[in-house]
């Protein structure tokens, strides 16, 4: 009906809302314009600055009146009511979390969340798109701290490509990555970048993969003192540094897959074959068993494969590479025994285990607090499971109340748990390393460490007022929209993190506005407030079971400013719009 009658289009002024109004005259005292020292008292009392100077409250208010009535303060040192409405509407001046590193960043890297993406070569989908150095840049200045590559031999084994092997996609050159992580590693983050390296490569193609990864990063690669690392270096010595994680060459075996007899084969089956079947062990020994045993599970999983039948050559696994090892600063493989041996804690060793996420969620349904144990000194590093075709991810908060550092997405995509993914990372100033929360470290009175299960008390209440938006008119078409009338806006506000504290509420709908009014009030009780993560998705109803999408965010909730905070939107693909914003207000109880 919407489409058959020509709509209203005006654009309304709406006008400050009523709390901003009163807190406006409070601290005026009534007057009509506030002083430099009244914000600043404001921005101490009520926006909890408390570090806020009256030299800090006058360059805003010089901004403001340069850029909205093109004066300074010398010919006007006070902001209107409208001055101040736009102050605590602009993003730039007033956002809800820091900019600014404000962790600690000199603990093991052990400690912290880390930024990190999954075959990040990749231009599109897992089977059939084209590899590339492009999305490694735009990941790198996203502040991805973690890329992966997957390298491989050309067709004459005298060159090392990176592509997603077994699969359509077109290869890049592996010095073409190289060269652009190199210019683009420390745009966003002078924090260190790490490249996971799933290696397919033979000896000599390794001694040239080292030579091109030395060749181009020079000073700026990490070696560790000693083969065996205790601890693990902190972000802040590591800083413009790049580090290489891979499985050392002596860790693999004997025979490599050359190629493979018969048709059927499942290639996404194949990719990171190495971790694939790490899983299967994993998952297939029982904790109880000796470390170097082998249950018949795992030999069951064997019987099953003998179908895919191997043509092995000797030449294609190398024994023995030491320029190319001592290039690998975090080492990963698969100790042998199972369970048991792959989650042990070593006191003169640190490593890294990755798990796709289908054998993640198998080990923590039965061994969640030894996983939680082994991220505290060990990474935990968990990668999409292989039908992902189309680039798609899981939801990452799970892995990160177990304490994984590397929970890696495909950053190709987009989705919710994408929208997740950059919420948690625009935590500490959006250097992608987050530290973990203090409870993941502790140790209780009998070695007990946290259990994501348990069931806990309310810790924090998070109060949100949701009271107005602004920007679609200027930042979407009206076409994007409908054709005849003005957006019919409601907002989707809810919770990400532990299982207690996930919820989902929704505002009303204001019809027929490009700048709707909500003042709507919503009560979140959270059980654990430092993984917790506050969720906006914006929509405009057009009929009961269809709405268009206008924008989303995900803060994190431990970063969260206090007060009347102005909240940028982005779009699907997690890029921020210029004009669109929401205005609301944040306390906690």
């Amino acid at each position: 009906m919407r489409m058959c009658f020509s709509g209203n289009f005006r654009i309304m002024e709406t006008g400050p809302p009523s709390d901003l109004k009163e807190a406006f005259m409070k601290y005026t005292e009534g007057k009509t314009y506030m002083t430099a020292e009244q914000l600043q008292r404001f921005m101490v009392e009520v926006q909890g600055h408390g570090g806020a100077s009256v030299a800090e409250a006058e360059l805003i208010v010089d901004q403001i009146l340069q850029k909205r009535h093109h004066i300074t303060m010398c010919e006007r040192s006070c902001l209107s009511l409208d001055d101040f409405h736009h102050f605590l509407f602009s993003t730039d001046l007033n956002p809800p979390i820091s900019n600014q590193v404000e962790q600690d960043m000199t603990a093991p890297l052990s400690h912290y969340f880390i930024y990190t993406g999954h075959n990040s070569y990749l231009t599109g989908n897992q089977l059939s798109s084209h590899c590339s150095d492009v999305p490694i840049e735009k990941a790198l200045k996203r502040g991805v701290r973690a890329v992966e590559l997957d390298v491989w031999p050309n067709s004459a084994k005298d060159d090392v490509l990176v592509l997603h092997g077994w699969t359509l996609t077109t290869p890049v050159k592996l010095i073409k990555c190289l060269k652009s992580i190199r210019e683009h590693a420390f745009f966003s983050s002078p924090y260190p970048v790490i490249i996971t390296l799933e290696d397919h490569l033979t000896e000599n193609l390794q001694a040239k993969a080292a030579q091109m990864i030395t060749g181009t990063f020079g000073d700026m690669l990490f070696y560790p003192e000693t083969e065996c690392l205790k601890e693990f270096p902190s972000p802040e010595e590591l800083k413009h540094k790049i580090i290489i994680s891979a499985k050392p060459p002596k860790e693999k075996g004997d025979l490599e897959v050359k190629c493979m007899k018969g048709k059927g084969i499942n290639p996404l089956k194949e990719k990171d074959s190495s971790e694939d079947l790490w899983g299967k062990d994993l998952l297939a020994l029982s904790s109880n068993q000796e470390d170097d045993g082998k249950s018949d599970g795992e030999t069951s999983e064997q019987n099953q494969n003998d179908e895919y039948r191997y043509v092995c050559d000797h030449e294609l696994r190398p024994q023995e590479a030491p320029a190319y090892k001592h290039l690998i600063s975090i080492s990963a493989g698969k100790p042998k025994g199972g369970l048991k041996k792959a989650l042990k804690v070593e006191l003169d060793n640190v490593r890294r285990l990755s798990l796709s996420e289908q054998k993640f969620e198998k080990v923590i349904a039965s061994h969640g607090t030894d996983v939680v144990r082994f991220t505290q000194k060990n990474i935990l590093r968990i990668y999409p499971k292989g039908i992902r075709i189309d680039s798609s991810n899981y939801k990452p908060m799970n892995a990160w109340l177990h304490g994984a550092q590397m929970v890696a997405l495909n950053m190709q995509g987009y989705g919710k748990s994408l929208w997740l993914m950059h919420g948690m990372f625009r935590s500490n100033g959006g250097c992608g390393y987050v530290k973990k929360p203090d409870f993941f470290m502790n140790m209780g009175p009998e070695n007990q460490v946290f259990d994501p299960k348990a069931k806990l008390p309310v810790k924090k209440t998070l109060k949100v007022k949701v009271y107005m938006g602004d920007g679609w008119h200027l930042d979407f078409k009206r076409a994007q929209f409908t054709l005849f009338s003005s957006p019919d806006f409601y907002i989707r506000v809810g919770i990400a993190g532990a299982p207690a504290d996930k919820t989902m509420k929704k505002t009303k709908t204001r019809e027929n506005n490009w700048t709707p009014i909500w003042d709507e009030e919503f009560t979140f009780p959270l059980t654990v407030p430092e993984l917790a993560l506050l969720r906006f998705e914006v929509h405009d109803r057009i009929m009961p079971e269809k709405d268009d999408f206008a924008g989303q965010t995900c803060l994190p909730v431990s970063q969260l400013r206090p007060g009347i905070r102005a909240v940028p939107l982005f779009n699907r693909k997690g890029n921020k719009f210029s004009s669109m914003r929401l205005l609301m207000r944040f306390e906690f109880l």
